[in-house]
Order: structure tokens, then C-alpha cells, then sequence
């Protein structure tokens, strides 16, 4: 018997704002570059990279390399793009 797999998008599943924001907490507290931004391209794509690039006036080829797996997204890149996502960026003192 033979097993059919389908690859699993995170992007397709991730609908809500509050699972996305929360996707999001989880990553930054890894403190991991690679995994912020795995998790900021996972989110991006559920909005959609063609409303993104629109909204934030940057190419969409630009944001697959930024959100890439080589990506570093300068901070004046993440506040074009956390806004465009719904989303904001707070900091707090570490406890």
C-alpha cells in the first residue's frame, strides 16, 4: 500500500492574526535570526507577497530574498513590513 504525502504549507494554515502574532512571539523568543525569519516569511505569505509589496512599497522579489533562508531584514525593512502585516513591534524590560 502506498502512501500519497502533500507538503505542508504553515502559510495556508495560518489565518488568524492572533495565530500569526503568536507564530511570531514564539520565534522572537528563540532569539534565533534564521528562525524570526522563517516565521516573518511564513506570515508574509499568508497575506500574500503581491498585497505585501504594494503595501509596503517594495518589490516582491525583494521580500522573497529578505524573507529567504539567507535573508537579514534590516530594522527599517521590518517597520515597512509589520505594518503591512497587521502587526506591530513592542519592546519591554527583560525580567
Amino acid at each position: 500500500m502506498t502512501i500519497e504525502l502533500t507538503r505542508f504549507d504553515a502559510a495556508e494554515a495560518l489565518t488568524q492574526a492572533e495565530d500569526q502574532a503568536e507564530l511570531l512571539a514564539d520565534a522572537f523568543a528563540t532569539g534565533d535570526v534564521h528562525v524570526i525569519t522563517q516565521a516573518i516569511g511564513i506570515v508574509a505569505r499568508a497575506h500574500g507577497m503581491t498585497e505585501l509589496a504594494k503595501a509596503t512599497g517594495m518589490k516582491r522579489q525583494q521580500l522573497y530574498r529578505m524573507l529567504g533562508p539567507d535573508g537579514n531584514p534590516t530594522l527599517g525593512s521590518m517597520l515597512k513590513l509589520l505594518p503591512a502585516l497587521g502587526l506591530r513591534m513592542r519592546i519591554e524590560a527583560a525580567a
